[in-house]
């Protein structure tokens, strides 16, 4: 019998990755839906899933991405590290997928590198994704042109008038909180320097609050974050680059 029950227990299994991982992700390229993958981290708390596209570029980007530990790891100290590198050649970018939804609630991120310093072809993603058409963003990025500031918050479409607001982020060090506040008739955003939600006026680096008509819906959506490169291009310094986040809190 056992010939017969080992493959129905790994079709059970792919079945499972595949409802896990049905989500992709999309910082307002087109996106493809994420190779599966076994790879889970456990990282404040919650399990998320791994981001790879094995040997085929997925968007945003497009780009190839990695489950390798090279790319997505938890460090001694419990902190979440997502790295841009070069293998063979290849640049391979990093994203995860939180295993479930969590709806309307508020997402904190307290980050612990220079976002602020990123390449201008890098991209650090902390959202919420259903749909290229059902998303929460907070990005960091110059988009590829140095002129640019280098962050906002966007709910897609960006490209509608109104959906995104940016602004510039200077840091002090390498500790700053973001967050998003996911209501039925608004989102709040905020971003600080320092790990607090309630900062003193001088670390407040900017706040925007939406009330248009493309607040997303509960639609079985789910936090991502990830680094990534627009447009699939190397980075300028063809230096690796990488975002690490102490912890996420949703509230």
């Amino acid at each position: 019998m056992s010939f017969i029950i080992k493959p129905i227990i790994k079709i059970i299994f792919w079945i499972s990755i595949a409802i896990l991982t049905s989500c992709s992700t999309s910082e307002g390229d087109n996106n493809d839906p994420p190779t599966f993958t076994t790879r889970i981290i456990k990282f404040s708390g919650y399990e998320w899933i791994v981001r790879t596209s094995e040997d085929k570029k997925q968007g945003p980007g497009p780009n190839l991405f990695s489950d390798s530990a090279d790319n997505v790891w938890v460090d001694d100290k419990g902190r979440l590290h997502l790295k841009i590198v070069q293998r063979n050649g290849y640049w391979y970018c990093a994203g995860v997928t939180l295993k479930h939804s969590q709806g309307h609630k508020k997402y904190v991120f307290y980050l612990a590198s220079r976002i602020d310093e990123l390449d201008e072809n890098v991209v650090g993603g902390l959202f919420t994704y259903k749909n290229d058409n059902e998303e929460i963003d907070i990005e960091f990025s110059r988009w590829s042109n140095t002129t640019n500031q280098n962050s906002q918050f966007a709910i897609q479409p960006a490209a509608k008038l109104g959906n995104k607001y940016r602004y510039d982020m200077d840091l002090n060090s390498t500790l700053s909180t973001h967050f998003f506040d996911w209501k039925v008739n608004e989102i709040e955003f905020g971003s600080y320097e320092g790990h607090t939600l309630n900062p003193e006026n001088d670390a407040i680096i900017n706040s925007w609050t939406y009330t248009g008509s493309d607040i997303p819906p509960l639609n079985d959506e789910r936090l991502k974050i990830n680094l990534w490169l627009f447009r699939g291009q190397s980075p300028t310094n063809s230096q690796p680059a990488e975002m690490i986040i102490e912890r996420v809190e949703i509230l």
